[in-house]
């Protein structure tokens, strides 16, 4: 199916000014680095540059809402009677991960941002992959099955969450780490749910 054009120009502009940004932060400074510096940089303008993002600051989570956007695209595409954990995996390592840039927006976002608006962004980024996890789960599902449904969703958003929390406290980041504690978090999950991959409340 073809994109819209619209879609697709919205898309390379995020990117323009993620990458603008970025090389900005890292030579003058976030506080030092004004929307119009970065929308200039982009080649677009400070409208473009607010349709987009309602600030700077925003921009330091931009990598999140971009690998959230992946991964709804990824869990989507996945069969309807596929385990979830399996089509969480699938999802997960099926995004372009850039670990220089997911790195400095992390140092960027500790260095610059109060951490109650830091862990406030995170808990919204964890239920938004919540809810994709749900909407993934809900196709085809019994009504009946809603709490099992939602809480199945909860907690293998923390748990991907909290398997990233421990990858980006640690000294070295690399792929095959990150890699290596997301699967061994899914695992830990999987032993504890049901034969079907669902969690029961009953």
């Amino acid at each position: 199916m073809a994109r819209n054009p619209q879609t697709v120009r919205s898309e390379r502009t995020r990117v323009a000014l993620r990458r603008a940004a970025t090389e900005l932060f890292a030579s003058q400074g976030v506080e030092a680095t004004s929307a119009e510096q970065i929308a200039e940089a982009a080649g677009v303008t400070v409208r473009t540059f607010y349709r987009h993002f309602p600030s700077k600051h925003d921009l330091l989570f931009a990598d999140y809402d971009t690998g959230l956007q992946w991964f709804r695209k990824a869990l989507a595409g996945r069969p309807a009677g596929e385990p979830v954990l399996e089509s969480v995996r699938a999802a997960i390592f099926a995004f372009p991960y850039d670990v220089q840039a997911l790195t400095q927006m992390a140092a960027f976002r500790a260095e610059e941002l109060d951490p109650e608006r830091i862990v406030g962004h995170l808990h919204q980024v964890e239920a938004d992959l919540a809810d994709a996890v749900t909407e993934h789960l809900e196709r085809g599902a019994d009504p009946d099955r809603r709490l099992d449904v939602l809480v199945t969703s909860r907690v293998i958003a923390a748990a991907v969450f909290g398997a990233m929390e421990v990858w980006m406290q640690r000294e070295s980041r690399s792929m095959a780490d990150l890699a290596d504690v997301t699967q061994a978090t899914l695992a830990a999950l999987e032993s504890g749910l049901g034969a079907d991959g669902m969690f029961r409340h009953y």
